[in-house]
C-alpha cells in the first residue's frame, strides 16, 4: 500500500521531477534549433519549439506547485490545489497556440516545395538523442505524478511523452528527407503541430471539467454507492454528488436512517460512510454526509415549514395550563416527519402511582396538543 504523502514531501517530489524536466528541455531545446537551423531541418527546429514550450510548461509547474500545496486557509477553506488546474489550462492553451504556428510555417513551406533544402546528417542524430531523453524523462515523471496524485505533473509527463513522439516523426522525416524525398521534413513538422494540438485540447478540456465541477465517472458513483449502502445504520441513500479539486475530489451526500435513532447515534453512522469512501477511493479527501430521517428528495409533504421546538413548545404549554401534570414533564422529544411534528412526553412515573387515571390523562393531554394543526401522533410514556 502505497505511503500517504504530506504537502510539504509532494511539493519536493513535485518540485525534482519538474527541475529535471525543466534541464533537459533546455537543453534539447537548444540544441534542435540550432543544429535544426544549421542543419536546415524544418522539422527539428518545430520540435525544438515543442521543447521550448515544455521548458516554458515546467516553469508553469513550478510555479502551481508551490501554490497548489499551501495548505487551506481562512480564505481557501478548501484548499489550493484549483492553482493546478488553472495551470493546466494554460499550458492547453500554450500547446494549442504552439501547434498552429508550427502547422501554418510548415504549409508556407509545403506550398514552395521546390526550393526546400535537404537537412544534414547531424540533424538526425539530434532527434534521436530527443527520442531517448523524452521518453525516460516521461517515465520518471509519469511515476511521479501518480506516487503523489498530481494531473498537473500527469500532464507535463504527456507533455514529454508527446515531445517523444513527435521526435520519432521528426526523425522519420529527416530520414525520408536525406534518402531523397525532402517534402518529407516538411510534412513531418505538420505532423508534430497536429500532435501538439491535440494534446492542447485534451490536457484544456479535461482541466475546464473540473472548472465546471463535472462529478467522477459513473463506474466510481457506482462504487461509492455500494460503498455507502454497505454501512451498518444506511437504509437508503441519495444525492451523492462528487467534484474534482487538483489531485483529489469532494463529495457530498444524503443518507437515509431511521428516525428514531439518536442524534449521536446518526453521527457515528455518517462518520463510518466518510471514513470508508476516504480509504476506500484514493482520489476523495473530503466528504459531507447529511443525515435524513425520511427520503427528502422525494417526500410529498415537506418538514421545512415546520416551526422549530421553541415555537412548538411555547404553543403546548400554554394549551397546557389547564393540565397540572404537564408542568411535571421530564422530558420532550420531536420528530419531525411526513410534514407533522410527532411528539414523545415522558411524564413521572409517580403520577401514575398516585393512582391517576392515565387514560383519562393521556387523552386530555392529546386533544390539547393536537390543537396545533402541526402536530401529528402524540406518544405519552412514564418514567
Amino acid at each position: 500500500m502505497p505511503v500517504e504523502l504530506d504537502s510539504n514531501q509532494r511539493k519536493k517530489a513535485m518540485d525534482k521531477a519538474t527541475w529535471w524536466g525543466l534541464i533537459v528541455n533546455l537543453l534539447l531545446s537548444i540544441g534542435k534549433l540550432v543544429i535544426g537551423y544549421i542543419g536546415h531541418s524544418q522539422a527539428l527546429i518545430a520540435d525544438g519549439l515543442h521543447s521550448l514550450s515544455d521548458l516554458v510548461s515546467d516553469g508553469m509547474v513550478l510555479l502551481a506547485t508551490h501554490h497548489s500545496n499551501i495548505d487551506a486557509d481562512e480564505d481557501h477553506p478548501y484548499g489550493h490545489a484549483r492553482y493546478e488546474t488553472f495551470a493546466t489550462i494554460t499550458l492547453a492553451v500554450l500547446l494549442s497556440a504552439v501547434g498552429i504556428g508550427i502547422g501554418i510555417d510548415a504549409i508556407n513551406r509545403l506550398m514552395d516545395y521546390e526550393n526546400i533544402a535537404v537537412p544534414t546528417q547531424i540533424t538526425l542524430v539530434i532527434a534521436g538523442l530527443s527520442i531517448v531523453s523524452k521518453e525516460i524523462l516521461y517515465q520518471y515523471t509519469m511515476l511521479v505524478a501518480r506516487r503523489v496524485k498530481s494531473k498537473l505533473l500527469e500532464a507535463n509527463a504527456w507533455h514529454h511523452r508527446s515531445d517523444a513522439i513527435s521526435s520519432i516523426v521528426v526523425f522519420a522525416g529527416i530520414a525520408g528527407a536525406i534518402w531523397g524525398y525532402p517534402i518529407l521534413d516538411s510534412v513531418a513538422a505538420i505532423v508534430v503541430a497536429l500532435m501538439i494540438c491535440k494534446i492542447g485540447w485534451d490536457l484544456g478540456h479535461q482541466s475546464f471539467q473540473e472548472l465546471v465541477d463535472t462529478g467522477l465517472g459513473h463506474e466510481t458513483l457506482d462504487a461509492m454507492e455500494k460503498t455507502i449502502l454497505s454501512i451498518d445504520g444506511v437504509n437508503q441513500m441519495h444525492m451523492l454528488r462528487t467534484r474534482r479539486m487538483g489531485h483529489s475530489a469532494l463529495a457530498d451526500v444524503h443518507i437515509l436512517v431511521s428516525p428514531t435513532i439518536s442524534v449521536s447515534e446518526g453521527h457515528q453512522i455518517s462518520e463510518a460512510v466518510e471514513m470508508s469512501l476516504i480509504k476506500q477511493f484514493d482520489e476523495v479527501n473530503d466528504v459531507t454526509v447529511h443525515i435524513d430521517p425520511e427520503d427528502d428528495e422525494h417526500t410529498e409533504n415537506s418538514c421545512k415549514h415546520l416551526p422549530l421546538r421553541a415555537d412548538v413548545m411555547n404553543y403546548l404549554t400554554a394549551h397546557w395550563k389547564d393540565i397540572p401534570e404537564t408542568r411535571e414533564l421530564l422530558h420532550t422529544t420531536l420528530h419531525y416527519l411526513d410534514g407533522s411534528v410527532n411528539i414523545e412526553l415522558v411524564l413521572p412515573l409517580k403520577i401514575i402511582q398516585s393512582g391517576k387515571n392515565t387514560d383519562e390523562l393521556n387523552q386530555q393531554i392529546e386533544k390539547a396538543t393536537k390543537k396545533l394543526e402541526c402536530i401529528g401522533s402524540v406518544t405519552i410514556l412514564y418514567k
